[in-house]
């Protein structure tokens, strides 16, 4: 990955971007869309997007650009935070971390605080600590020191830094899913240098992790024929992972292929056969029911969007310290690349009789 892109990349992590809270990350995004796309623009929601003009088809290309995060439920009168989770935290993953919250006036940094196991009771030790049995601390001492800070309501996520570690990986929290968002405008500016016949649409939706509803409102207004959604995926090539379940996904095994549910059939097929033609390693995880992904909510907009689900293999998903393989993230752009000039017609993902 070039310099130019990995830098984008660590600014896009680094910047804060909670479920419903998108605003500063989305700003960034916009910002990079800008050197090179014919058209960037922002929703009601907060989604943004980045066309390049054609006159073939619509592709949409979906990342979603929020991430998991915390919300303030209340002030104490010693100044203590107690809060509510947005999206799905596995409690345990909260304690003893240091949190960004985005204050009054600015970003305060705060702790989360739960009793020490020292004062635990026999029975207490063997139980996992819910999100109520927490508070955040930010080194006050009163409700009033506390409110002139930050407010009931505000937002907050986990202060974890992007790290770059051996093997082309790196570590960061928000990669689930700014990784996403990243991909779709990165394949877009490869597509700018080589522009297929197609209109194409890269967006940074929101409100994934709670909602859907970027994802729902950014397909009915942009109305494509095919939309490809970017996300990450649970690797199984770690300790305890259940291939039986998940099929064998490897950091830098390539890009994987959702099989099933929001996903066409045809464009499964399509994404399948470009792979092995460029040499593009990947493999398939199933999703008989549902994707869990913007793709559940695309799929069924309007009239129909045939829809596929392209992932990154993830590590310690919903954690500080997410991690993946920056040549799966390649890999992807350049499976979008080539899908997008392999489209030629607004038809040819309709069954037929033929």
């Amino acid at each position: 990955m070039e310099t130019t892109q990995l830098s984008f990349l660590k600014r896009l992590l680094a910047t804060p971007g909670p479920s419903g809270d998108e605003d500063r990350a989305a700003r960034v995004w916009r910002s990079e869309a800008r050197t090179f796309a014919d058209q960037v623009y922002s929703d009601v929601l907060g989604n943004s997007f980045a066309v390049l003009e054609g006159s073939g088809p619509r592709i949409l290309l979906a990342g979603h650009i929020d991430e998991i995060g915390i919300m303030i439920s209340h002030i104490d009168d010693q100044g203590f935070l107690f809060f509510s989770p947005i999206g799905g935290w596995d409690p345990q993953v909260l304690v003893g971390q240091r949190v960004r919250l985005l204050g009054r006036h600015g970003e305060v940094i705060g702790v989360i605080g739960k009793k020490p196991i020292h004062l635990l009771q026999a029975d207490e030790r063997q139980q996992a600590t819910k999100i109520e049995q927490m508070w955040i601390d930010i080194g006050v001492s009163s409700k009033s020191e506390a409110s002139e800070l930050v407010q009931v309501g505000d937002v907050g996520v986990i202060d974890a830094p992007v790290y770059e570690l051996p093997g082309g990986r790196i570590v960061s929290r928000s990669i689930d899913n700014r990784i996403g968002a990243f991909t779709v405008l990165e394949a877009l500016r490869s597509l700018s240098q080589n522009r297929p016949n197609a209109c194409i649409a890269a967006v940074a939706t929101t409100q994934e992790e709670i909602t859907f509803g970027g994802a729902t409102t950014a397909a009915f207004s942009f109305d494509p024929q095919v939309a490809i959604v970017v996300d990450v995926t649970f690797a199984t090539d770690h300790p305890n992972a259940d291939q039986r379940q998940w099929n064998t996904v490897k950091l830098g095994g390539g890009p994987v292929l959702s099989r099933g549910s929001a996903n066409s059939g045809r464009v499964f097929r399509r994404l399948v056969d470009l792979a092995e033609r460029e040499s593009i390693p990947y493999s398939v995880q199933i999703s008989p029911r549902h994707t869990g992904t913007d793709a559940d909510a695309i799929h069924h907009v309007r009239s129909g969007i045939a829809s596929a689900v392209i992932s990154i293999p993830n590590r310690y998903m919903h954690s500080p310290n997410e991690m993946i393989a920056l040549s799966d993230v390649e890999h992807a752009i350049r499976l979008i690349t080539a899908f997008a000039h392999s489209v030629s017609s607004v038809n040819e993902f309709i069954p037929s009789d033929e």
